[in-house]
């Protein structure tokens, strides 16, 4: 009799059922993993708790000395030192570093990267500076320069009791979201004692909460705005806050200029124009001025100079204050233009930077800010020759203020080398330390305790015009 044997084989369906069920939960237990593997070859904004480097798109933002994030000062020793750096050959960095400064010695980032090679191969100190080296190069490097000077001197002798400091760069392009990516992914840095940074009033805003949150000092040597004054306890600044400048402009324009009725022109955009405009009206009225109301704010699409000159001329002003987003400094240039001698010109200190004095030219000629420091603010203070002789020229008050910020960061880290420690060192009232004029020393809000400074745009200097103080 004949049997069908395929038939007689075939497993019952119980087998297929267990079959299916093992294969559906093996999906299930490896699929999550596999998601995660992947998820990790995309940008990520922070660093795993162990404090591993970043990986992803914030990873190209950020350096020790692996990469080059002003290409605007790049030779071809200073390439092949970071290639070098990135494989571990210190030595070989140290030596092309070294190299490329000796054509190029204003160079802020390769003398923090030479730094950093120096002593990557022991135990160091790590803090870290966000500038925005790809959107505005040049203040970007008169922030490092203050740093890398700080830097390049302790190093020089002997280390923070003994040990090495590391600064890492990061390029937040004065940008708010990516401040709080640079803020996360330095927060989540174990390493990191503390951030120099940032520039912009909108990105050190944007970034406070994060710093306050994950207890991580930052201190900006350049954001003025009101409203970080008491932000939290782990946000100091180094620049005096806008309240502490527009007091003493105002009572100069009023009281000794004579210009009682001022016309205001802002970026309605960026948090420290509007954290001036609100000090100054309170204190050109407290000086028995008068603001003249005219709609002249520099990041409208529709911003035209000339109507706003004609505006207030018309309105019976005598005098225009400026007060720009430092990414939108042309257009406060361009009102300087437009305004051809007609308005007594004064500014915030945002317009205190080389392009003011090329591009501006006579047309600012008499421009009168406010700023936390200058040259001749102190004639026995040592840092103005040291930055001239490291730097080849004259610096400005972004890179004192950043040098300051950065002395503030080593003296608390003398004390202890820990983010609490160093936040309790600088939160002690009688913490000091020597600055670039005057002693460092932080108000119970964060602010910087100080009086800042008149200067005056008058003839001189390599672009036919200079930066003076007022007498």
């Amino acid at each position: 009799m004949y049997q069908d044997t395929n038939k007689r084989k075939s497993p019952p369906p119980i087998v297929f059922i267990i079959i299916f069920g093992l294969m559906g939960f093996g999906a299930y237990k490896l699929l999550p993993g596999l998601l995660a593997s992947k998820s990790s070859d995309t940008p990520t904004s922070g660093t795993s708790p162990s404090g591993t480097s970043p990986s992803g798109a914030i990873a190209t933002r950020m350096s020790l000395g692996n990469q080059i994030l002003l290409t605007s000062q790049t030779t071809a020793e200073k390439q092949a030192g970071v290639t070098a750096f990135a494989k571990g050959d210190y030595k070989e960095a140290v030596q092309k570093f070294q190299a490329s400064l000796q054509q190029n010695r204003n160079d802020p980032e390769t003398v923090i990267y030479l730094n950093n090679a120096r002593v990557s191969d022991r135990t160091s100190l790590k803090i870290a500076v966000s500038v925005p080296s790809g959107s505005n190069p040049n203040i970007a490097q008169e922030i490092l320069r203050g740093v890398a000077q700080a830097q390049d001197e302790i190093n020089a002798s002997g280390g923070i009791n003994g040990v090495g400091l590391q600064v890492e760069i990061v390029n937040d392009n004065n940008r708010p979201e990516i401040a709080k990516e640079v803020a996360a992914a330095l927060a989540n840095d174990q390493k990191i004692l503390a951030v120099i940074g940032h520039n912009d009033s909108t990105a050190s805003l944007a970034a406070a909460p994060i710093y306050q949150e994950k207890k991580l000092v930052m201190v900006t040597p350049t954001s003025s705005t009101n409203n970080l004054s008491g932000f939290g306890s782990y946000i100091f600044r180094t620049v005096l806050n806008s309240g502490s400048t527009t007091a003493p402009l105002a009572e100069y324009i009023v009281k000794q200029a004579g210009k009682a009725n001022i016309a205001f022109c802002y970026d309605s955009q960026a948090a420290g124009s509007a954290s001036f405009k609100d000090e100054f009206i309170a204190s050109l009225s407290a000086s028995a001025g008068r603001l003249v109301p005219i709609v002249c704010d520099l990041s409208a699409p529709t911003f035209n100079p000339n109507n706003a000159i004609a505006d207030a001329v018309s309105k019976g002003a005598e005098g225009l204050m400026l007060a720009p987003y430092i990414e939108r400094l042309d257009r406060a240039i361009d009102l300087a233009r437009a305004n051809q001698g007609k308005l007594a010109l004064y500014g915030s200190s945002t317009l205190y930077t080389f392009q003011t004095l090329k591009d501006g030219q006579k047309d600012i000629d008499g421009l009168v800010l406010a700023v936390s420091w200058h040259p001749e603010t102190n004639p026995g203070s040592t840092f103005p020759k040291n930055a001239s002789q490291r730097w080849g020229g004259v610096v400005n008050w972004r890179t004192a203020m950043s040098f300051d910020a950065t002395q503030a960061v080593i003296a608390g880290l003398r004390q202890s080398n820990t983010r609490e420690g160093l936040q309790q060192a600088l939160r002690n009232p009688n913490f000091s330390t020597p600055g670039s004029s005057e002693d460092v020393k932080f108000l119970p809000t964060g602010d910087r305790a100080g009086k800042p400074i008149l200067v005056q745009v008058k003839q001189g200097g390599s672009t036919g015009y200079n930066f003076v103080p007022l007498r």
